[in-house]
């Protein structure tokens, strides 16, 4: 037992935004918001942390999940597979206020994995031909031209997941799974917001999806303070 509470990467939410600062680039898990880490979203929010390079799958929605920082104003860049969802990004992109980098959702995906297993980048087709290829060095292998799509890591990368266990290992809830195993891979320090933390040797083994030697701290989840866009 004594052995457990050293290794223990449970803390609190403050000393979770201990790590947070303003100019860095930080990963978010989450889907259209469902799977974006609440209470952190918010304790960013109220921190004040500004000028944020946010690499996620999307902008959420205005008032949900991440997407409360981008209408704040806090992001000076988005690395993005869409911002359709918040229409305050896409306003922002006009304005010249907000640089949107956008890649396909695979792509994206891809590129965050590459990130997390430590390679410099991938080869893709799409988008061979179109402005898409504009300013990214292009390989031919066996008589095809790929593109170079370089590998995304952060500096912090934050997640949501349903239950962990103090070593940090993760399960998710259902569909919020999306882009968190793969953004808990590729940041330098990944916190991990849990709805629910159990004592270690509760979770089945074969039912974890992010082990803990990826997670440096887990933070126990306030629940969601907003009201889904669909309800």
């Amino acid at each position: 037992m004594e052995l457990v509470k050293k290794r223990s990467k449970v803390a609190g939410l403050e000393d979770a935004l201990q790590h947070i600062r303003d100019g860095m680039t930080l990963m978010y898990g989450g889907f259209g918001g469902v799977g974006n880490p609440p209470s952190l979203c918010q304790g960013i929010l109220d921190k004040g942390v500004r000028d944020l390079v946010l690499i996620g799958n999307d902008c959420a929605f205005p008032d949900i999940g991440i997407g409360r920082l981008i209408t704040a104003g806090r992001a000076k860049k988005v690395i993005v597979s869409h911002i359709g969802s918040n229409p305050n990004a896409g306003r922002f992109m006009n304005e010249g206020v907000l640089e949107v980098e956008f890649s396909p959702q695979g792509t994206l995906a891809e590129r965050i994995r590459a990130g997390g297993v430590g390679l410099g980048g991938i080869f893709v087709d799409v988008g061979i031909g179109t402005i898409a290829e504009e300013g990214k060095q292009q390989i031919v292998l066996d008589g095809k031209p790929y593109l170079i799509e370089t590998a995304l890591t952060a500096e912090v990368s934050i997640v949501h997941a349903q239950k962990a266990d103090p070593y940090g290992n993760l399960i998710y809830d259902k569909s919020a799974r999306n882009f968190n195993p793969l953004v808990a891979m590729a940041g330098d320090y990944t916190i991990a917001e849990v709805d629910e933390i159990v004592p270690l040797g509760e979770l089945e083994p074969e039912c974890i999806v992010t082990p803990g030697i990826y997670v440096d701290m887990v933070i126990p989840s306030q629940g969601v303070n907003w009201t889904w866009a669909w309800e």
